[in-house]
């Protein structure tokens, strides 16, 4: 089982920056995938980013040089640094850590809101 403490989501203006970080509590084999997901309202959930223990990372074509995502292993925590951002970025974006690189994750945090106001 794995556990998640969510920050750092809010309200921000159009090409303003917003840092998301999530600390997992778990097993080293539970949490060598983390990344994030995000859903808007009507929308289904869009992988944005991933990175793995080793880090290699993984990016949406929409968030590509514009987010930047990092881990710290020592602290099982997951950073997802967001600048230049758009309204069409407003979401819950959402935390998850798998032992997989692929597939549905497993374990999933409780969401963040991120609103980008144009």
């Amino acid at each position: 089982q794995v556990e998640f403490a969510e920050s750092g989501g809010g309200l921000v203006q159009a090409g303003g920056s917003l840092r998301l970080s999530c600390a997992a509590s778990g097993s080293t084999f539970s949490t060598n995938v983390m990344g994030w997901y995000r859903q808007a309202p009507g929308d289904q959930r869009e992988k944005v980013a991933r990175i793995s223990r080793s880090g290699v990372t993984n990016y949406a074509d929409s968030v590509k040089g514009r987010f930047t995502i990092s881990r710290d292993n020592a602290k099982n925590t997951v950073y997802l640094q967001m600048n230049n951002l758009k309204p069409e970025d407003t979401a819950v974006y959402y935390c998850y850590a798998d032992q997989f690189w692929s597939g549905d994750p497993l374990y999933w945090g409780q969401g963040t809101q991120v609103t980008v106001s144009s």
